[in-house]
């Protein structure tokens, strides 16, 4: 740990035999994130408890290493996998690899962003050249890749390195994370309960603290739905915001890719990295970039929420309502007016996922093939298969309607705000057993209308439940309104501890 001293009248960090100065540490570093990384390090020994921006501040001034780094996350794998189930794929000699790489970079005085020697994992829908992406599906799970997926792609270019791939609901099929060719995920809160889905091996995998953060994708709630499940952040930026080219498809009308991180300002620093134009992808806009992270230092003095009515509040686990309740305590506070608005009509989503059919149709005319889909998954890909080129064609046209007119909707209110979900998250045994599962559809009543408006929108954490499981609050805004999406959220957090505790693991 670093040991602050005072030598020849300047102040001195103390590293080992190194003695480091404070004009060697800043280096274009603000004294403010110099300080609450100094603060953090010396306050720990686990150098799994950094967040990204702690650490990438560690790294730059040469106080840790991004070999020390990953070593430390892989050994944290390898004591809590076991039970978490996060992982599909652990690729700790490329992470060591990688992390060698970076430190020789470092070495020759080259720094690639926030991002440089920051250990991370991808949902294992996200192709990566040479090695397996599964889809958590026995039908890809010998499937290797000969291309990085774009999003991965540019988080390599920024300098994260890779620990692994991480399980999920097959296909992306589901909210559970229970259905998986690679047993279920576990949620780190209680291993006896389901993490969310589809992405419930991120969600697990950074509230565990097995990766530093995580990519999800997000079809109609599978980053927020597991984010909520877990207590951790997690953040679907607008349609088309970051490349889906080279990810396993569900609908790409409604697909997002995403972060799933600690804290809103590394869910910043991960979306500056994977955003931006892809003209091989058909769905990507181009747009203008901001600088996310300049979120944490907006204002939101003067922003006006909305609370959007039926079906949002209704319904709710009375745990959830009293942490929702708490939190809009503390966000009318943070705003200067919050008031009750109605949304736009939009499409149901069942009709788009027949989108999915032209993806699965070249296994599914193979019956050998055919037989390796979990029974619950197929049915669902079947049920999407019934829909007419007419029915499509009519949702479609009524979902682009409804990207157009939910900016009617902020001509009041600046932001809306919801629960994350209306409930909290079922026993695995439960989600296993057909007649007792789910199958995780009531948990996305909160969370699909967002991807079909295409908006950002983030969850946070805002509470527990009496028996000790994570409760999520979610923001979304305008369209390319991701800038006061993140402030809302980090005031939010920073006005709050929920994001501070830490899930019962040994």
């Amino acid at each position: 740990m670093p040991k602050l001293v005072n030598q020849a009248g300047q102040r001195t960090w103390q590293m080992g035999d190194r003695m480091i100065t404070r004009r060697t540490f800043i280096g274009g570093l603000s004294g403010a994130a110099l300080l609450a990384a100094t603060r953090a390090y010396a306050a720990t020994s686990d150098l799994t408890e950094l967040t990204i921006a702690e650490a990438s501040t560690l790294i730059r001034v040469r106080m840790i290493s991004p070999v020390e780094l990953v070593r430390a996350y892989l050994a944290r794998i390898d004591r809590l996998e076991p039970g978490v189930n996060a992982y599909i794929t652990v690729t700790g000699e490329l992470a060591l690899q990688q992390a060698r790489q970076l430190e020789a970079e470092l070495d020759a005085g080259h720094w690639r962003g926030p991002l440089h020697g920051i250990p991370i994992a991808l949902k294992d829908n996200m192709d990566t050249a040479g090695i397996r992406t599964t889809a958590a599906s026995a039908v890809l799970a010998d499937r290797v890749p000969t291309e990085d997926a774009e999003v991965y792609r540019r988080l390599t270019k920024a300098g994260a390195v890779l620990l692994g791939k991480l399980n999920l609901h097959e296909f992306a099929y589901g909210g559970t994370s229970a259905i998986t060719h690679f047993e279920p995920v576990h949620n780190p809160w209680n291993l006896e309960h389901i993490p969310g889905g589809s992405s419930g091996g991120s969600g697990a995998a950074v509230a565990a603290h097995m990766c530093c953060a995580a990519l999800g994708t997000d079809t109609l709630a599978s980053i927020r739905l597991p984010s909520a499940y877990c207590g951790i952040v997690g953040l679907k930026a607008t349609h088309g915001l970051a490349s889906i080219r080279g990810i396993v498809p569900l609908c790409e009308t409604l697909d997002h890719v995403g972060p799933m991180t600690r804290t809103v300002g590394d869910a910043a620093l991960m979306l500056q990295a994977i955003a931006g134009y892809d003209a091989l992808d058909p769905m990507s806009v181009n747009a203008e970039l901001p600088a996310y992270a300049s979120a944490l230092q907006q204002s939101t003095a003067s922003l006006r929420l909305g609370m959007p009515q039926s079906p949002y509040y209704d319904r709710l686990d009375t745990d959830v309502e009293d942490a929702i309740d708490a939190a809009l305590v503390v966000l009318r506070k943070l705003t200067s007016d919050a008031r009750e608005i109605t949304l736009p009509p939009h499409p149901n989503f069942p009709v788009l996922l027949a989108e999915s059919t032209g993806y699965h149709k070249q296994f599914l005319s193979d019956p050998a093939k055919r037989s390796l889909y979990d029974p619950v998954t197929l049915a669902r890909i079947d049920a999407a298969a019934e829909f007419s080129t007419a029915d499509y064609v009519n949702t479609y046209r009524e979902l682009l309607i409804s990207r157009n007119t939910i900016a009617t909707a902020f001509e009041d209110v600046d932001l809306l705000v919801t629960p994350t979900t209306p409930g909290l998250p079922e026993p695995i045994a439960h989600a296993i057993n057909p007649a007792q599962s789910s199958g995780g559809e009531p948990a996305l009543r909160n969370t699909f209308a967002f991807n079909i408006y295409g908006i950002p929108t983030i969850s946070v954490p805002c509470g527990f439940s009496r028996s000790g499981l994570p409760i999520g609050i979610q923001i979304s805004g305008p369209r390319l309104g991701e800038i006061s999406v993140l402030a809302l959220a980090h005031a939010y957090e920073q006005a709050t501890e929920w994001h501070d505790r830490r899930p019962p693991l040994t």
